[in-house]
């Protein structure tokens, strides 16, 4: 049996919390560990509480919900997935760029809210995975089978361990602290950085082409000359992403093109 979603809520007003804490009621999988009224006992509660999911409100005294994660990050605290909750829709783009997963507006509609918490469910899954494909790799690493620059990829899906082969990834992209693995007709999600999977490729194999893009060399089929001064990398499978300008030497180099 999966352990519950420990969930924290915060606002400043009691019916909104009420609200938020009946739609919880109604998922076995989730449960209410701490709710908070302000932004310090919000800080305080993340802290001791730990909780997987905060349904966070941006306008609460005593520093509003961007505050409240700042301060977690400036002490090193790990975020829950965060869901911000509020009555105002100005402060979305801010929101995501603060790596919210959801931006759900007051009054909450039940299906929106439900449409929030599966993509939570996923998120926090692949997060609990990824600390036991960590202890798998370390296991590995130790037996000597599975080095820094090994031909497989651990990553935890449906409860097991697969080792996806490196030579099948075509690309990877970026999503927020996460790494979405593409595959021919799958893809995988992994809770780690694109900078730090980079740092465990081959370069000889894997090289980034824009900011939140690796792609497989092996994979990739053309470039063509862009109308910005780009490119557009083409890869066998027909998907087509930008070569910005900042990365370009680094395809250039690996296949083997002339200057671009």
């Amino acid at each position: 049996m999966k352990p519950a979603i420990r969930c924290l809520i915060v606002d400043d007003e009691a019916l909104a919390r009420e609200a938020i804490r009946t739609q919880i009621a109604q998922d076995p999988e989730l449960e209410v560990v701490g709710e908070a009224e302000d932004g310090r006992g919000a800080t305080r509660a993340i802290e001791s509480l730990r909780p997987d999911l905060l349904f966070l409100d941006i306008q609460i005294p005593d520093g509003d919900g961007f505050e409240v994660l700042h301060a977690l990050m400036a002490r090193s605290i790990v975020l829950p997935v965060t869901i911000f909750v509020t009555a105002y829709d100005t402060y979305a783009p801010r929101a995501f760029e603060a790596h919210a997963l959801d931006y759900l507006l007051k009054p909450i509609r039940e299906e929106r809210f439900k449409e929030a918490v599966s993509l939570a469910k996923s998120r926090i899954a692949a997060d609990r995975g990824s600390r036991a494909t960590e202890q798998l790799t370390s296991l590995l690493a130790r037996g000597g089978l599975l080095t820094r620059r090994s031909n497989r990829l651990p990553v935890k899906v449906a409860g097991r361990i697969l080792l996806v082969p490196l030579d099948q990834i075509q690309w990877i992209a970026s999503e927020g602290n996460y790494v979405r693995l593409h595959l021919t007709g799958q893809t995988y999600l992994m809770r780690e950085t694109l900078t730090a999977l980079e740092a465990r490729l081959d370069p000889e194999q894997f090289t980034r082409i824009h900011r939140s893009v690796i792609v497989n060399v092996d994979h990739v089929e053309s470039l063509r000359p862009w109308f910005t001064g780009e490119y557009i990398v083409q890869m066998r499978s027909g998907k087509e992403m930008a070569l910005t300008r900042r990365y370009r030497a680094n395809l250039q180099r690996l296949v083997g093109r002339e200057k671009l």
